[in-house]
């Protein structure tokens, strides 16, 4: 089973560039396999973010990016560092490291910080200042073919945030050829199934809590209208 589970990620992505630079929107998880000082490989890091702590305010404010991104993000990659060092996935991108241990009851830990990893790092790029609006010609394309329209998409991206129970994701993501809106609980991502994410929202409370208490619609229909990155999923529909 985790075979498949493997081949479905690497798939999916095989033709994005595993190692880039953090400028290049799409590809936006600059962990490397590289050497560290003692000759094995580097720890992971955490990326930088795409703009400044402040800038996606007042939807999200600097105090939320800062224990958001500074503590839980960060806590995701140092405790994976952890896990995996002296193992076969040191050094490995998170891509691998989550196809690797996909449905292994043995690697719950390791898949569960990998995949939080790259959920986030993913869901920061799907935000930007300034952002909701209209989606690039070919991405409203696509969208509009699967939902019927771009306020179609948006009810749906929102109801699966909204209906969420419990910590987790909602996604849009491309599947076999057509756009969908998914949902996974807590570390879970799409990939696992074989479709390929084109932007996230992040509904753990942590997102939103000290911004929006437990007011998660508000949060989400925020981030919809004023955040949310139509370039960034419009650069990864066309590296499908």
């Amino acid at each position: 089973m985790n075979g498949r589970i493997q081949d479905r990620i690497l798939g999916v992505f095989s033709r994005r560039e595993l190692l880039g630079a953090a400028s290049t929107t799409a590809c936006i998880f600059a962990f490397g396999a590289m050497a560290g000082a003692s000759g094995g490989p580097a720890p992971l890091t955490l990326p930088p973010l795409p703009y400044a702590p402040n800038a996606l305010e007042p939807v999200i404010s600097a105090n939320t990016i800062s224990f958001h991104y500074g503590k839980h993000h960060k806590a995701y990659i140092d405790n994976l560092n952890k896990l995996i060092e002296g193992t076969d996935l040191a050094g490995m991108p998170l891509e691998k490291i989550i196809a690797a241990t996909a449905g292994k009851s043995d690697k719950v830990a390791i898949f569960n910080n990998a995949a939080q990893a790259w959920n986030h790092a993913f869901y920061w790029q799907s935000l930007k200042p300034n952002g909701g609006g209209e989606p690039p010609a070919a991405l409203k394309q696509k969208i509009d073919s699967s939902f019927g329209s771009v306020d179609a998409c948006k009810k749906e991206l929102a109801a699966a945030a909204t209906t969420q129970f419990g910590s987790g994701w909602a996604w849009l993501v491309l599947d076999g050829g057509k756009l969908k809106v998914v949902k996974t609980s807590n570390a879970d991502n799409p990939m696992t199934q074989g479709m390929k994410p084109l932007l996230t929202i992040d509904v753990w409370e942590h997102a939103y809590y000290l911004d929006y208490q437990n007011r998660r619609a508000d949060y989400v229909g925020a981030v919809l209208e004023k955040l949310i990155n139509w370039q960034f999923a419009a650069d990864n529909l066309g590296g499908k």
